[in-house]
C-alpha cells in the first residue's frame, strides 16, 4: 500500500501549480487570514505568502504543518472540491413539496444531485399518518418537533413528541409516524443517507 507521503507527491506531480491557489482558497474559504494561517502553524507570514503565490513549492512535511493550523488532512486538502458552485441558501419556495396527501414535506437542496442526506420540513395534519404499515429503509434518520404532538413508533416502543422533543434511530428498524393531535404537528428532520 502506497504511503500518504507518495499519495500526496504523486498528486502533486499532476498539479504542482495548484498547490498555492488551493491554499488559498482553503485558507479563505475558512475566513483565515494569511497573518492568523502564519501565527496558528507557526510559520512565518511570508511562508505562506510565497507558497500562495507559487514562488515556493513545499515539501510533504511543510504543507501538512500549515495545513495543520486550518486544520485540515493532506488528503482532504487535496480532495476538496473548490469549484463547487451548488446552491447554498434555499427560500421557502424553493424546497419542493414531497409528501404524499395530506402530508406536507419540503425537501431542502433538491437540486444538489449530490446530496448525502435529506433534512425534509414536515408538517402532519391531525390525523396524518406514514402508514399502518410500519417502514424501513437504510441508513439512519433523525428529527425535532417544532409545534403539535407526533406519536413515534420504532420497532415495539411508542413515544408521544411534543415541541423540542427529538428521535434518532437506525432506519432498517422498523418505525411509523402519527399526528394524534388535534392541530398541525411541525417537525425538522434528516435522513442518511438520501433517499429522497
Amino acid at each position: 500500500m502506497a504511503s500518504m507521503e507518495s499519495v500526496v507527491q504523486a498528486q502533486d506531480a499532476n498539479s504542482s501549480d495548484d498547490v498555492g491557489p488551493r491554499l488559498k482558497a482553503v485558507r479563505l474559504m475558512h475566513g483565515l487570514s494569511q497573518r492568523e494561517l502564519a501565527r496558528r502553524a507557526g510559520v512565518t507570514n511570508a511562508t505562506i505568502s510565497l507558497i500562495e503565490q507559487g514562488r515556493v513549492s513545499p515539501s510533504v512535511g511543510s504543507l501538512k504543518k500549515v495545513l495543520d493550523g486550518i486544520p485540515l488532512s493532506l488528503s482532504a486538502f487535496f480532495s476538496l472540491q473548490l469549484d463547487d458552485d451548488t446552491q447554498v441558501f434555499f427560500r421557502a419556495d424553493e424546497m419542493p413539496d414531497v409528501g404524499v396527501e395530506p402530508i406536507r414535506r419540503r425537501l431542502l437542496g433538491a437540486v444538489n444531485d449530490r446530496r448525502e442526506m435529506s433534512i425534509i420540513y414536515t408538517v402532519y395534519p391531525p390525523g396524518g399518518d406514514s402508514g399502518a404499515e410500519l417502514l424501513t429503509r437504510g441508513g439512519e434518520q433523525g428529527g425535532i418537533i417544532v409545534a403539535g404532538k407526533l406519536e413515534v413508533t420504532v420497532g415495539g416502543e411508542v413515544a408521544l413528541l411534543g415541541p423540542g422533543d427529538g428521535y434518532y434511530f437506525s432506519s432498517d428498524r422498523p418505525h411509523r409516524f402519527r399526528n394524534v393531535g388535534d392541530c398541525d404537528c411541525v417537525l425538522v428532520s434528516a435522513i442518511s443517507p438520501s433517499t429522497i
